[in-house]
């Protein structure tokens, strides 16, 4: 009868010569192309996201909103407003401001019919 340690010791060397048969298989990939294409992804992937301040003055039901946003239009016809909807409430965002400066100078001139407003910077698509 063979020992138990001389019985482990043959199936793992066996085990060690069947993994050493084995051998995956190799290769390397290349890719060709012309250094153009990163630049243009970089150029589009810009053109997609624009970082603009804007003011928000309603958060709420769907009815609410519509009213704010014909509001909104007569009070401040020099900025355009738009209603977005994050589940489960629409929101006015007013103006489209590059720069925090110009959203503050408006925020003075919204606070007065919206006390509530305040700026924020979403990611616009």
């Amino acid at each position: 009868m063979i020992k138990p340690i001389a019985k482990l010791a043959l199936i793992a060397f066996t085990c060690f010569l069947t993994t050493d048969a084995m051998v995956a298989q190799q290769g390397t990939v290349s890719i060709d192309q012309p250094k153009d294409i990163d630049k243009l992804l970089e150029f589009k992937k810009d053109l997609r996201i624009l970082n603009a301040f804007r003011i928000q003055v309603y958060n709420g039901s769907r009815g609410g909103a519509e009213a704010a946003k014909s509001q909104a239009a007569s009070l401040f016809p020099q900025w355009s407003n738009s209603i977005e909807y994050e589940q489960p409430n629409y929101k006015i965002w007013v103006g489209n401001f590059r720069t925090r400066l110009e959203a503050d100078r408006a925020l003075i001139t919204v606070k007065k019919s919206y006390a509530n407003a305040f700026i924020l910077l979403p990611k616009i698509k």
